[in-house]
């Protein structure tokens, strides 16, 4: 019997060696480079029928002759989730959902599912748990699921026939890294598995239509288990985020075929499952009898909604010969850049203080327009003196002490006056041609003039 042929696969690109290396060629990674056996059972007849094409040949045309039609989309029933997907599901679309063990991946599909399983043709396809065990979840959630079409099963072409024979609209599996196919050796989640399955699933639903919503591991960093093309391959990557102790729960787009990428969606997990909160501005903001030293709140832009978020600040003496910088919910690198910005441009010094920040809620802001309200947060600690109750502030700043204009200034401005904040501090160039009705706008264009105007307002 011939010794069956080996080839090493990064983990993290997919690139294949034919011997191991401690460092990935292609993406150069460490220790990422994993063996997989070479599938013998596939000669080229099988190979050609194998790899199918996702639709017929089309003729070339130019892109003046091609209409541009909408694409038709059909809602969950949970409202907070179609704001994340762009207005609802596509079909034809493949969707891929990930987050930690136990954060709610499961639950928030249940729901989906049988709220659509009352109008149209729905597919539960469990790898990690048995129908009893779901029918048992949907007992406890209180969920009318009594159409909905529940599978235990691993093996690809099973789901395949399987998808076949049921036609839905609708199918999850759960998840991606169980399944395996008799085509390929390896076993289930290894790199080989996850893309040739992801692969053949993503066929199924180009050619027939069934729109397929998959749920993938993540690793300790909690970046998206297996090959990085399994990302790649399909329309919507949706990130579950928040702390698994913690009744709130952020989803997040990071890529949209069909909609806005980095849009959000907030939910409260109760007995009943996963419930979206309709005013999620007040999950990031602290409730204060009175003002406190180190609290500044900004406006950020999750996709198209806006959020008030509380940044707080803390500044204290240092014991140690380097100064401590931490920072939970924005970026830590940054914070160390502004305080370089916040001496040389404004004269404050921290070298010999530990500067902790943090966005209240576990929300992650990511745009550098939270750079004002960082240096407000840090300067009102530091000080140990309050801001003027009532302020809201945004802008990006640079290296230059200049403060630069955020995207989407009036629509920022406009739900922090819905909320009664009565002043902002913004960049000029955001400041609205027309004044916001009981607001007060202060417009200011470097941060030392920001601080003076900031001095004025006490």
């Amino acid at each position: 019997m011939a010794k069956p042929r080996t080839s090493f696969v990064c983990s993290d690109c997919g690139a294949v060696a034919s011997r191991w290396t401690g460092q990935c060629g292609d993406c150069k990674s460490w220790n990422t480079m994993t063996e997989q056996v070479e599938s013998q059972g596939l000669n080229r007849m099988s190979q050609a029928t194998h790899h199918k094409a996702l639709a017929q040949t089309a003729p070339v045309l130019s892109l003046a002759d091609i209409e541009a039609i909408d694409v038709p989309r059909f809602g969950t029933g949970i409202e907070e989730f179609d704001r994340v997907l762009g207005g609802g599901l596509v079909a034809g679309g493949v969707v891929l959902i990930g987050g930690d063990p136990g954060i709610g991946k499961s639950t928030l599909l249940l729901q989906a599912l049988a709220n659509l399983a009352a109008t149209r043709n729905t597919l539960y396809v469990s790898g990690e748990e048995s129908g009893a065990q779901i029918a048992l979840r949907a007992r406890r959630l209180q969920v009318e699921a009594r159409d909905l079409k529940l599978q235990a099963e691993i093996q690809l072409e099973k789901i395949l026939g399987t998808l076949a024979d049921v036609k839905p609209e609708v199918a999850v599996i759960d998840s991606i890294q169980t399944l395996y196919s008799d085509a390929l050796t390896s076993a289930p989640g290894s790199v080989s598995q996850v893309r040739e399955c992801a692969a053949q699933l993503t066929r199924v639903a180009k050619q027939t239509g069934v729109t397929i919503i998959l749920v993938g591991h993540v690793t300790k960093e909690g970046a998206l288990a297996g090959p990085r093309v399994l990302e790649h391959i399909v329309d919507t990557v949706l990130y579950f985020e928040g702390d698994t102790q913690s009744s709130f729960r952020l989803v997040r787009a990071i890529k949209n075929r069909f909609g806005a990428v980095n849009e959000l969606g907030v939910f409260a997990m109760t007995e009943k499952g996963l419930k979206g909160v309709s005013n999620p501005s007040a999950l990031f903001l602290s409730q204060h009898d009175n003002q406190v030293p180190g609290s500044c709140v900004m406006v950020t832009q999750e996709g198209t909604r806006p959020l008030l978020v509380e940044v707080q600040a803390l500044v204290d003496a240092s014991h140690l010969p380097n100064a401590r910088r931490l920072s939970v919910g924005l970026e830590q690198n940054r914070l160390a850049m502004l305080l370089a910005v916040l001496h040389r441009h404004a004269g404050i010094a921290a070298f010999d203080q530990d500067v902790f920040i943090n966005a209240v809620g576990g929300v992650k802001i990511a745009e550098p327009a939270a750079d004002l309200a960082v240096l407000l947060a840090i300067n009102s600690s530091m000080r140990n003196k309050p801001l003027p109750r009532g302020l809201v502030v945004f802008g990006e700043v640079g290296l230059a002490g200049e403060i630069r204009p955020a995207p989407r200034g009036q629509e920022r401005l406009r739900e922090a006056a819905k909320l009664g904040f009565s002043i902002a501090m913004v960049p000029k160039a955001n400041a609205p041609k027309q004044n916001i009705e009981g607001m007060t706008i202060v417009a200011v264009e470097r941060i030392d003039e920001a601080f003076s105007k900031l001095r004025e307002l006490d």
